[in-house]
């Protein structure tokens, strides 16, 4: 995932405006399929694939990018949420802008996380919408770069971009973590933890002046 956040750079340019482009159904891999502009361009470099192309409104980016031979699968969905936290926290960081609308999502059986990122480079506000969708062997990102001066007329474009994106039926949840059992937070497990000692002194407490009351009666 490190390399994908190198590659942000390069792969994203400002264009002066974008020539209207029809979207056709692109076959990513044998897994994934998404909507392009006709005319888009593949790239593989270092191991990854890059899609790109000139929308009407917008510029679209797909990314594959094959995770650590040895990456080892995730146990729960919280430790999912944090590799999705982190690549947000690593884009936002490098990109030096803020990240608006963070929300889950899910498409197919797979969760995804998609936000906003704004920057303002001096040349006006500018808008990358992402969806990320994590799996043990291939991370994939989707993005739909635009100026906020556009804002108000990408909407369309953007959903026919975003709905597009076509999960097999052989993706299931357990490639992206292996059980479905939520357990308790750590903030969960503190409060009861730390709870219980407090009960039992509570009830000690109580016997005791139980016990003195009826001595006394005696």
């Amino acid at each position: 995932m490190k390399k994908i956040l190198v590659l942000f750079s390069l792969v994203l340019f400002v264009t002066a405006g974008f020539a209207q482009s029809p979207l056709k159904p692109v076959k990513i891999d044998s897994l994934v399929t998404i909507s392009l502009p006709k005319k888009y361009t593949k790239k593989d470099t270092l191991g990854q694939s890059i899609y790109s192309g000139n929308a009407q409104y917008g510029y679209m980016v797909v990314i594959r990018a094959p995770n650590a031979n040895n990456n080892q699968p995730l146990s729960k969905e919280r430790d999912l949420n944090k590799v999705l936290q982190d690549y947000i926290t690593g884009i936002k960081g490098q990109s030096e802008g803020s990240t608006q609308n963070v929300r889950d999502t899910t498409i197919g059986h797979l969760k995804a996380k998609t936000f906003t990122l704004e920057t303002d480079e001096g040349a006006g506000k500018q808008l990358r919408n992402f969806i990320i969708i994590y799996t043990q062997d291939v991370t994939y990102t989707f993005e739909y770069y635009y100026e906020e001066l556009r804002k108000d007329v990408v909407k369309d474009e953007y959903k026919a971009f975003s709905s597009s994106i076509k999960l097999s039926q052989e993706l299931k949840r357990t490639d992206q973590y292996l059980s479905n059992k939520k357990g308790l937070s750590p903030t969960l497990k503190l409060a009861l933890y730390g709870g219980i000692p407090v009960i039992i002194l509570i009830v000690i407490l109580i016997l005791r002046r139980k016990k003195k009351k009826e001595q006394e009666h005696h």
